[in-house]
């Protein structure tokens, strides 16, 4: 699936390519019609599952609504979702996570260079955690196929759900768009923070799937973008 990034003329970037897994289904970010289409999509994929209580399947209703609305609050250009209910012992486990792509553009006077960027966003990750009793969380520097250095962003952080916290695993992948000042945020998330280690392979794939559509190209780049498996739709 190609999405817009940037109106800019010459060679830069004016899309983008990303692939989701199977499993995974595109998260209706439009206020006419997120909150019918969530419920949908979140009765649909229980459909067959063990038993949730109606109680748990609303609170995961509400949790990816919220989600979606400060997705579009933030102008995210795309998100993405997957829930699997499965058995285990005498209560159904969960799994969730979400994918969401922002554009974000570096303000004129401040340094657009990845490695500053990703020394800064090290500084607020350690800050943050700091007497929260979470682990520390890790920020580096490496290359992604077709795309070349991005930086990486992983934690666990407290997130406020109708006034609740809950403990999420985060990676987030910050990509320069070239020959801009802007950059695309893939922020990936779960709160199964117990499989935290799993989640992030699958995160690190659909990262790994990126491609930029280049302005004067003609090529069909989710067709290169495998390895997270179908492209999102």
């Amino acid at each position: 699936m190609t999405q817009p990034v940037t109106e800019r003329s010459g060679t830069t970037p004016v899309g983008y390519g990303l692939r989701f897994p199977d499993s995974w289904w595109h998260l209706d970010l439009d206020p006419a019609t997120r909150d019918a289409s969530i419920r949908r999509q979140i009765e649909s994929q229980a459909e067959g599952a063990p038993q949730l209580p109606r109680e748990q399947l609303d609170s995961l209703i509400r949790t990816t609504r919220q989600t979606a609305r400060e997705a579009y609050g933030q102008g995210a250009l795309q998100a993405s979702g997957m829930l699997r209910i499965l058995k285990a012992g005498t209560a159904p486990l969960v799994l969730s996570a979400t994918a969401v792509v922002l554009r974000m553009t570096v303000p004129e006077g401040e340094s657009e260079d990845l490695a500053d960027l990703v020394v800064g966003a090290g500084m607020q990750v350690a800050t943050a955690a700091e007497g929260t009793g979470l682990p520390p969380g890790e920020v580096e520097l490496l290359e992604l196929p077709g795309v070349g250095a991005v930086g990486r962003i992983t934690r666990v952080e407290d997130v406020d759900i109708k006034g609740n916290r809950v403990p999420t695993a985060m990676r987030h992948t910050l990509i320069p768009v070239p020959h801009s000042r802007d950059y695309l945020l893939l922020a990936c998330s779960t709160p199964n923070v117990d499989l935290a280690e799993q989640f992030y392979e699958v995160f690190d794939a659909i990262a790994a799937s990126f491609r930029f559509d280049a302005a004067d190209s003609t090529a069909d780049t989710t067709t290169t973008a495998g390895a997270a498996g179908h492209e999102g739709k």
